[in-house]
């Protein structure tokens, strides 16, 4: 792993419920970019994502994450290694009988923050950031979906993480909702954080330029942007 690396899967393999999902896996990501996982469904993109997250344990191989390294991680190290995560979900995971104020709260409570001022101002920031600061005592059914997922996205960044993981984050929004979200990641990217996204959306991937890792038969390869790609096979 490079200096400039934030991701390093080298000879990786991955497993679910006692079933391979991916082998030989090799990925190099540098601080700073833009990356596109794409692929069909279960074709390992999501499974690469909680193993990232130390959510699913590494079955063989080396990973480097942000500084740790997967095979050798300690449990109580692994809070440690997600302060520096942010993750963003399709589904949106918010805690539907708080309001956005106390779903963001729950998270800072979470990752050792104490006094209230600093937290209330960290939740005023982050909504500000994501343009929600007028909705900071909104309960989650009285937002649209393109503002639910704002949450999320203010929710990941709330530690100032070094990378956002993305899982399909514009797969239950419109075109109009789809865009203004992939502008706030673009901003978070400009702003030094190296996104991962899934998606399905290859108008998206056409159209900015990232990283792309396909993945298809159990194992994953890097796009060349050089050549023209049929998306429709990763469907």
């Amino acid at each position: 792993m490079t200096s400039e690396s934030i991701i390093s899967l080298q000879s990786v393999s991955i497993s679910r419920k006692d079933q391979k999902v991916l082998t030989n896996l090799n990925i190099e990501i540098k601080r700073g970019e833009f990356v596109f996982f794409i692929g069909k469904v279960g074709s390992g993109k999501t499974s690469v994502l909680k193993t990232l997250n130390a959510e699913l344990p590494l079955q063989s191989g080396k990973a480097i994450v942000a500084g740790y390294d997967l095979a050798t991680i300690e449990p109580k190290r692994v809070p440690f290694l997600r302060r520096k995560l942010g993750v963003v979900f399709q589904d949106f995971q918010l805690l539907t009988d708080r309001n956005v104020y106390d779903n963001l709260a729950f998270v800072l409570h979470a990752t050792g923050w104490k006094s209230k001022k600093d937290i209330d101002n960290r939740i005023v920031q982050v909504l500000s950031r994501v343009g929600l600061a007028g909705k900071i005592r909104k309960m989650p059914h009285e937002l649209s979906g393109g503002e639910q997922q704002r949450v999320v996205i203010a929710r990941a960044v709330l530690n100032d993480p070094e990378l956002i993981l993305a899982d399909e984050p514009t797969g239950n929004l419109d075109p109009e909702n789809a865009n203004e979200i992939m502008q706030l990641f673009e901003e978070l990217n400009r702003n030094g954080r190296t996104v991962v996204m899934i998606t399905h959306n290859y108008s998206l991937v056409r159209r900015y330029e990232a990283k792309v890792f396909k993945f298809e038969n159990n194992t994953v390869a890097e796009l060349n942007q050089q050549e023209p790609v049929d998306f429709t096979a990763f469907g």
